[in-house]
């Protein structure tokens, strides 16, 4: 799995076209700049790549990846994520977060009660959401990930405050 030291920016969706490209989605906020941080690594660590974008195409990019070379090899990739060494990432500016940093961290509500813990991070569209989980909650909830919502973010400390809507919980 990858570790702390990696984080997930694209997946491959599958082939585009019989020469071995891919159909690659990126998480970077500018889609293309994912080539920029190859090597490029399988979740587990047992390949890398380097990544070559060759055009957009609609809801991603067309792009070559080493040791791809036909349709078979470029459809058996389909649904792996890529991660980049964390290293080679731009820094964020104090009030932005790397997804892959907030999994895991610890949610207080405001007078410091453990609600649960961050699984996923998810966007419809609007703005991140925090599905957020824990033994007192009959289902995982879903926090907007806001200033008004999620005040204090302490990755150090591993926690999260919120300031949880009425009748969310």
């Amino acid at each position: 799995m990858a570790g702390p030291d990696r984080v997930c920016v694209g997946a491959i969706t599958g082939a585009f076209g019989v020469r071995g490209e891919v159909r690659l989605k990126s998480f970077c906020t500018e889609a293309e700049a994912i080539g920029d941080y190859a090597p490029l690594w399988t979740e587990d660590g047992s390949r890398s790549f380097t990544v070559k974008i060759t055009r957009s195409i609609p809801n991603g990019l067309a792009a070559r990846l080493s040791g791809v070379s036909n349709k078979d090899q470029a459809d058996a990739l389909r649904g792996t994520r890529l991660f980049a060494d964390r290293d080679k990432l731009p820094g964020l500016p104090d009030d932005e977060f790397y997804h892959a940093d907030l999994i895991g961290l610890t949610v207080l509500d405001a007078g410091g009660t453990e609600i649960g813990k961050v699984r996923a991070i998810h966007n419809h569209g609007a703005s991140d959401l925090l599905e957020v989980t824990g033994p007192g909650l009959k289902a995982p909830i879903l926090l907007p990930f806001t200033r008004e919502v999620i005040p204090t973010v302490d990755i150090a400390a591993g926690r999260i405050i919120a300031d949880v809507p009425e009748g969310l919980l």
